[in-house]
């Protein structure tokens, strides 16, 4: 398996009035072409700036240091002018929110379809027909009637099916999926992470999936980084991670799954 996302060592400062603080701490991981590897860790654990850093999307003042490199070219450093160019394209990201990350004054159609001319270029009639193609990939029914629908006429699935074809549109190398199941039910949870995995499967694309689930992670990821409060807590195979946990942080995490397995007892407790 090839590496395409190597990150090593990387730190994401914040200034602060007393001073500057680490919210990403010397984390290092590696993603390969055809693989999912999922980071997972619970709210402020720095998931999500690990990933920010990678698309160059840190807020402004952010620092950074260590690597991030992109099959084999740095990311760390390079104008954002050259980094617009690879979002979208070489690289996309998945948000958790896709009501908040659509425009609700544009046709979901029309905002696909900016993104595929901006780093593809071609017609508005060529880039409609691949927008209709990409929605259809993802499941969208009846795609060519409903390209023309605002965000608010669709469900959240749908709306995160819809953000999965934005984001797929350009045919990228690497996918981000930060939480990207949170706010669904678990039934269209099911049905969109089973969208991803095969599409990941389709395009032999590589995937970073962030959660706080492990059970989430469990069903997707070859590969796993725990990350607690800035830090890499934990990281190696799935297999390895569930089976035999070596972080007391992880193992109390999995404690936290709730089991099939687990005794039943019709005991009650008295008043």
């Amino acid at each position: 398996m090839s590496e395409l996302l190597v990150v090593e060592d990387l730190t994401v400062t914040f200034p602060t009035s007393r001073g500057p603080v680490d919210v990403v701490k010397g984390v290092s991981f590696t993603v390969g072409r055809d693989e999912t590897v999922g980071i997972v860790g619970e709210s402020g654990s720095g998931k999500s700036m690990t990933s920010l850093a990678v698309m160059g999307l840190l807020p402004k003042g952010a620092g950074t240091s260590g690597s991030i490199r992109l099959d084999g070219a740095e990311l760390l450093g390079r104008p954002d002018r050259e980094l617009r160019g690879l979002r979208g394209d070489r690289m996309s990201m998945i948000f958790q929110d896709p009501l908040s990350s659509l425009n609700p004054y544009y046709t979901v159609g029309l905002q696909i379809e900016e993104m595929y001319r901006a780093h593809r270029g071609g017609s508005r009639k060529a880039a409609r027909r691949v927008t209709i193609e990409a929605l259809e990939q993802v499941g969208l029914p009846d795609p060519a009637r409903r390209v023309d629908h605002y965000p608010h006429q669709f469900s959240g699935g749908q709306r995160q099916r819809i953000m999965i074809a934005m984001a797929l549109v350009c045919g990228p190398e690497l996918l981000i999926a930060d939480e990207p199941t949170t706010a669904l039910d678990v039934t269209v949870q099911a049905q969109i992470l089973r969208l991803l995995d095969g599409l990941r499967r389709e395009s032999g694309m590589g995937m970073v999936f962030i959660t706080h689930d492990l059970a989430v992670i469990s069903s997707i990821a070859t590969r796993v980084l725990v990350m607690r409060q800035g830090e890499q807590v934990e990281y190696g195979t799935a297999e390895q991670v569930f089976a035999e946990p070596r972080h007391e942080y992880t193992k109390m995490l999995l404690e936290s799954i709730p089991r099939i397995d687990d005794p039943l007892t019709d005991e009650v407790t008295p008043a």
